[in-house]
């Protein structure tokens, strides 16, 4: 068990948002979360998977919906999460989080220390992923359900005890979502301690407190964050063109930037569903998901998540390689689905390869 203070805190919504491919939400909201935590003088402790007994209990829990329209109650994310632990009949040992990203990773972090447990340093995707059943677990055939959603304020809650599939009790989530301003609360994926140690994606925590840590003092932020996760520089320029709507409970971008030191040439664009998914330099595939593509802040090398970039903004456009769980046949299977309904026909090709 290892207790995080303050700047551990800050760290880590520095880092889980490099790899948030520009979705897990608006690390500002992390920063307010890590505020009040410290306010009120809240215990975070971080546990190894591997500390967990077997047969205990882990929650996951997550916001869903459209990054433009992110909000967060502790209270209400805390109800949620105990209406689940009063279904299933156990207290949770520890909660995890669903995803890397600013914000998301820190609503984890907040149940859990407000519920006086600990929250796992591991999560579900080893980044940000646009869709409630795109998740390791998945490939591992862990149900998602037992499910609860509920709104914002947590007055209207819905217990799904189960789907056909996951990608049945995404659709739920979604549509719930969309139906409550574009965002719901969700706690769901019971995992016994036995499955924590195998399924997910491991020691992301720690990982992500190490890039923030990165982020704070390196001399040069970006080649640091890259050298650490062995990623590339996909692009440097200033966004040209921005198109952005709101819809369907997921918040839809396309970004173009062109070169800041070329009066012509080089034309850089991306396609975002939440989350940045592809990327194509002068119409050639620069980097296509499940590999990771975010755009930081060229001096600070802080993530830029996409719903928050305008036209002007001096971008640095980063990718990392996906964890390996996502290269698998099943995993990009998964990938290909979400790709294909976001209109994006290209098909999978490693980071390495494109940039190599």
């Amino acid at each position: 068990m290892r207790r995080l203070n303050q700047q551990d805190l800050i760290d880590l919504v520095d880092g889980a948002a490099i790899f948030s491919a520009g979705g897990g939400g608006d690390p500002e909201v992390g920063y307010n979360i890590v505020d009040r935590l410290v306010n009120k003088s809240s215990i975070v402790e971080l546990v190894d998977p591997i500390e967990i007994p077997d047969d205990a209990v882990v929650i996951n829990f997550a916001c869903v919906g459209a990054t433009s329209s992110v909000a967060y109650h502790s209270k209400a994310a805390v109800k949620i999460f105990e209406i689940l632990e009063k279904y299933i009949g156990k207290k949770a040992y520890a909660a995890i989080s669903v995803e890397l990203g600013g914000f998301n990773t820190l609503a984890a972090v907040d149940v859990a220390a407000r519920r006086s447990i600990p929250v796992v340093d591991a999560d579900g995707a080893g980044r940000s992923v646009p869709e409630v059943h795109l998740k390791v677990y998945t490939i591992d055939d862990i149900p998602l359900t037992p499910m609860v959603i509920a709104d914002n304020d947590a007055e209207n809650i819905v217990l799904v005890k189960q789907t056909h599939d996951s990608k049945s009790a995404e659709r739920i989530a979604r549509l719930l979502a969309a139906e409550w301003d574009q965002t719901a609360y969700t706690a769901r994926r019971v995992l016994s301690g036995d499955q924590v140690k195998t399924s997910p994606i491991l020691n992301t925590l720690s990982k992500s407190m190490r890039i923030g840590m990165l982020l704070r003092k390196a001399v040069d932020p970006i080649i640091a964050v890259l050298k650490e996760t062995s990623g590339f520089k996909l692009f440097e320029g200033i966004v040209n063109d921005v198109e952005r709507e709101t819809k369907g409970g997921f918040t839809w971008t396309a970004i173009t930037l062109r070169r800041v030191h070329e009066s012509s040439g080089s034309k850089f664009t991306f396609k975002a569903k939440n989350e940045i998914l592809v990327a194509y330099e002068d119409g050639k595939l620069s980097a296509i998901a499940p590999d990771i593509i975010t755009a930081v802040h060229p001096e600070t090398g802080k993530c830029i998540t996409a719903e928050k970039i305008r036209k002007g903004d001096k971008l640095v456009v980063i990718g990392i390689s996906a964890p390996e769980k996502w290269r698998t046949k099943r995993g990009l299977e998964l990938w290909r689905d979400v790709l294909q309904r976001s209109k994006i026909k290209e098909r999978y090709v490693a980071l390495e390869k494109l940039h190599r």
